[in-house]
């Protein structure tokens, strides 16, 4: 067994979000044996690594309609409006914000996006060229990369999702706003979408219900300064509540926003107390999102990855093996018609020439089931990569294949993957294990039990 080295993308994990996180860097360790079975098995290469799958970074997403709320907020927030003309937020692009010390703002292509790993939408174009030929080569008409010098970008990243009421409702865009809301460890949903119906708010209500037992969506409600008292602000909540709960969302918590009328004057740090907190929180719902991968890489493998390998493997035996029974047929034929003319078949008890025409068909026969073995082959693979693509994985489905093309495997009925055996899945339920104990280390940070923390116990954890 060649022992896979960590892949640059997991030692820059570690360097940029593990550091200052000791559950991460246990992470990364197991991500790295995750990856090692799938290096073994010949899913991926030596610099690839399942930790790519989903983004590090602690995400917010921020969805609104037609009216300018969201993108008041984003400059009232971020204090953008002070850097030249502030966020303007596009009609049809997905933006993500990110931090920089610099004092302008820099605007990059959504290729940025696609080819750096790091970020949310890595190697998107992909999905988009599967959805419509030729739309993968213009990411740069979908996404875009801001840099904004705002302490509140700080180690996490916003992405800001075009006004779904205006946005065109296409597949490209209910792709890119699904994924959002799926890679996002918190949604900031403006009640503006709600004023207004089309396909694409439709597409977002059912993506919200999918995930609302997440506790990753909060409604913001913009309310002019007038009614900002107490006594309003729940008539208002419980308004929307009710409202919500008629279109089947019932979890998520409102608040409704300070003025950011024009002309209002700026509000302070104080007003934005309750998402700052909830903001600040975010960084731990990454870590959770994070194990929860380790977890769905797992199942992953053993519910999809092999069971599609296994299909193609006793696909490509049973052409092979078919193959050569119409070759063994046609001797046979040949042999009928041989017995009826000269009688020949009574050679076949004879006992030497009997076992030499045994071993000369056989002779005959194993080199042609190779070469048909290798020619059906060609073919799986080709079905392989496809459904690798439709299937949206990292993993390379023909790779694992491809190491079942041994002369001993192409002859011998086995239909388990090579390397898919019982040392194997032991190593991925240790894999399981250890995820568990870091989802249970994690959860001891926020447990005490007759006032003393629990976490002294998740830190005799050995995870080496």
């Amino acid at each position: 067994m060649t022992e896979k080295t960590a892949s640059k993308y997991l030692l820059n994990l570690e360097k940029h979000f593990a550091a200052d996180n000791p559950v991460l860097l246990k992470a990364s360790k197991i991500f790295q044996e995750m990856d090692q079975i799938e290096y073994d098995l010949g899913l991926i290469g030596m610099e690839e690594t399942t930790a790519s799958k989903s983004s590090w970074w602690p995400i917010i997403s921020l969805i609104g309609g037609n009216s300018t709320a969201k993108s008041r907020f984003i400059n009232n927030y971020l204090d953008a409006d002070n850097q030249f003309s502030g966020i303007q937020t596009a009609s049809h692009k997905f933006s993500v914000l990110l931090h920089n010390n610099q004092s302008s703002q820099s605007t990059l292509p959504g290729s940025a996006l696609d080819v750096d790993h790091r970020f949310p939408f890595y190697q998107i174009s992909n999905k988009i060229e599967q959805l419509q030929k030729g739309e993968g080569d213009r990411v740069n008409s979908y996404l875009e990369l801001k840099t904004i010098n705002s302490d509140r970008l700080k180690s996490r990243l916003f992405i800001d999702i075009p006004n779904i009421s205006a946005a065109p409702a296409n597949p490209i865009t209910s792709l890119l706003a699904k994924h959002s809301i799926e890679n996002s460890d918190l949604v900031l949903i403006f009640t503006d979408i709600f004023d207004s119906t089309s396909a694409l708010v439709d597409e977002v209500i059912e993506s919200i219900i999918l995930h609302q037992d997440s506790n990753k969506f909060i409604y913001l409600i913009d309310r002019p300064t007038a009614i900002l008292n107490s006594p309003g602000n729940n008539e208002i909540i419980s308004s929307w509540q009710r409202k919500l709960a008629g279109l089947g969302l019932n979890t998520g918590q409102f608040i409704v926003l300070p003025s950011q009328e024009v002309g209002a004057v700026r509000q302070n740090s104080l007003d934005f107390a309750v998402i700052d907190q909830r903001i600040a929180n975010v960084g731990h719902d990454r870590t959770y999102r994070v194990l929860s991968s380790l977890e769905k890489n797992i199942r992953e493998l053993n519910n999809v990855v092999i069971p599609e390998v296994k299909k193609a493997i006793e696909q490509w035996k049973e052409r092979s093996v078919f193959s050569s029974l119409i070759i063994l047929g046609f001797i046979s034929t040949l042999a009928i018609f041989a017995e009826i003319q000269t009688g020949i078949l009574e050679l076949l008890i004879d006992p030497i020439i009997g076992p030499v025409i045994l071993v000369t068909l056989i002779v005959i026969m194993l080199p042609l089931h190779i070469l048909f073995s290798k020619i059906h082959a060609r073919p799986i693979i080709s079905q392989l990569n496809a459904r690798q693509k439709e299937l949206h994985l990292m993993e390379n489905l023909a790779g694992i294949f491809e190491k079942n093309l041994t002369v001993s495997r192409m002859l011998l009925p086995v239909s388990e993957p090579k390397g898919w055996n019982k040392k194997t899945k032991l190593a991925l339920s240790h894999i399981s294990s250890k995820t568990k104990e870091l989802v249970q280390s994690l959860n001891d940070n926020f447990s005490t039990y007759d006032g003393l923390s629990l976490s002294g116990h998740s830190e005799s954890t050995d995870f080496k």
